[in-house]
């Protein structure tokens, strides 16, 4: 396609060299740039693909993209724009021949609960027969094929490719997670979104938004991109303080979901236990008693989110029972742990104040005996959490092991060190610090008594763990699984 061609949309300047190039392909990482072609200089926050202009040059760069001066560079040709991320939006869609306008696209946003909701939707549509791809935090995916852009929600180049895959592939769906970074960032600026999903919303990310205010709103756009229209819609838990917010946003149809008696789908009679959970649905008049194989009152409110999408697409309830009762559950989400010992493991990625508090209050409904709490918090991120997460680990567990999660840049021990003032802040709390996370789940696994539940949270279904400038293999379940096997030797 032209250089001239992919610009439609973008105010730009010609800083040197001729836009009616041929362009093979997009790329802002210097390392995935091939011959032909456009690299687009994004400004992040560890570094800056200004930088490595000359790299992307010597793999074969056709054109450069950039938003501020550099040095004169020859034999190629420079474009400059005023914000390269929203750039990068419109020459991506522009690329791939905007193919989320060919299908229907699902975005699910909040704090927590994206990812299995996303999960429970795919699974609901293809029981109904819909061909649908997922794009979220574990991977990207369409029949049986898997991607990560190890993003929430990829970058634009990214996301509209994998659409276009989507697209090939002969998908009618895509489902998928849309973070406030992505929002922010211009991801998903070129997006035709038809159905919006609002989760909740809770301290998190306030490292890079200013505010809960700041965050709310960035979290909104997405409900202000479904535009009106009989085959669109937007999806609210109604529960959540933030609900109105989003309600009075929406431009295209509005159902609500929740416990409450003023919601459009609502959970009666919950009844939850370590293999599951059971409610009665109640919606448009009718009733049905769902089981699932998901645990805690989270997972309900996932669950009603993905039923509120079902009932929106026109999928009979039936189809939707037999859906739900066929998921086993997503990695890392309350996934438990089962060598034979006589005590629950649960791993779970909890990793916010609000997301801890649900799963400790779900395993207090699930053991009379003890609650032994792993966890930490992440480094490079918002700092004002580690004390809440603290405090909620104190005040529903009987004992705390306090360790590192990805420490990214910082030292592990300061992080604690800005957690314990939580945990100290709460009467007769019980903790240890233990810095070195394997560590650490290996003297949580030796404190347990029968009976006891043990949840090991922050990280999930990761399979790493992030240390300075490396990428250290770690799974907690792994990790669980060693030292399970040895007790008693």
């Amino acid at each position: 396609m032209l250089l001239a061609e992919l610009l439609k949309g973008i105010e730009y300047t010609v800083v040197t060299g001729d836009i009616g190039i041929d362009i093979k392909g997009i790329a802002y990482d210097s390392h995935q740039v091939e011959p032909g072609y456009l690299f687009v200089c994004i400004s992040g926050f560890k570094t800056d693909g200004h930088l490595y202009i000359k790299e992307a040059i010597k793999n074969g760069a056709a054109a450069i993209l950039i938003e501020k001066n550099v040095d004169q560079i020859e034999a190629t040709t420079i474009i400059m724009t005023s914000n390269n991320r929203k750039a990068l939006a419109l020459v991506a869609s522009n690329f791939y021949g905007r193919p989320s306008h060919n299908m229907k696209v699902i975005g699910v946003t909040g704090t927590n609960g994206k990812t299995t909701t996303t999960h429970l939707i795919k699974a609901i549509l293809e029981e109904a027969g819909l061909k649908t791809g997922l794009m979220g935090t574990l991977y990207a995916q369409v029949d049986d094929m898997t991607m990560d852009f190890g993003h929430t929600t990829p970058e634009a180049s990214e996301a509209e490719k994998f659409i276009e895959i989507c697209r090939e592939n002969k998908a009618q769906y895509v489902v998928m997670e849309v973070s406030s970074h992505a929002l922010d960032l211009y991801r998903v600026e070129c997006l035709d979104f038809n159905i919006a999903i609002f989760t909740n919303l809770t301290q998190d990310h306030l490292d890079y938004h200013n505010n809960m205010q700041e965050y709310r709103s960035t979290k909104i756009r997405l409900f202000d991109m479904i535009p009106s229209g009989k085959e669109n819609f937007v999806v609210v838990n109604a529960d959540d303080t933030y609900a109105r917010d989003f309600i009075q946003a929406a431009h295209a149809k509005v159902y609500t979901y929740g416990l409450s008696d003023n919601s459009d789908i609502k959970a009666k009679n919950v009844k939850i236990g370590l293999k599951g959970s059971k409610f009665t649905l109640c919606c448009k008049g009718s009733t049905v008693n769902i089981k699932v194989k998901l645990i805690g009152m989270f997972s309900i409110y996932n669950v009603l989110a993905a039923i509120a999408v079902g009932l929106g697409e026109g999928i009979s309830l039936e189809i939707i029972k037999t859906a739900l009762e066929k998921v086993k559950g997503v990695p890392g989400r309350f996934e438990q742990v089962d060598e034979g010992q006589d005590f629950t493991v649960v791993v779970d990625y909890a990793h916010t104040p609000d997301g801890l508090e649900n799963i400790l209050k779900t395993a207090r409904q699930l053991t009379n005996n003890r609650i032994i709490t792993v966890f930490g918090c992440g480094g490079d991120r918002d700092r004002g959490k580690r004390p809440l997460m603290g405090e909620v680990a104190a005040r529903y567990s009987d004992f705390c092991v306090v360790t590192s999660d990805n420490p990214r840049s910082e030292d592990p021990q300061a992080i604690i060190n800005d957690i314990v003032p939580g945990l100290d802040g709460v009467k007769d709390s019980r903790y240890a610090i233990v810095v070195d996370r394997r560590e650490a789940i290996n003297h949580a696994i030796h404190l347990a008594r029968p009976g006891d539940l043990l949840i090991i949270a922050g990280k999930g279904h990761e399979t790493y763990q992030l240390v300075k400038d490396k990428v250290l293999d770690f799974d907690d379940r792994k990790v669980a699984i060693e030292f399970l096997k040895g007790l008693g030797k």
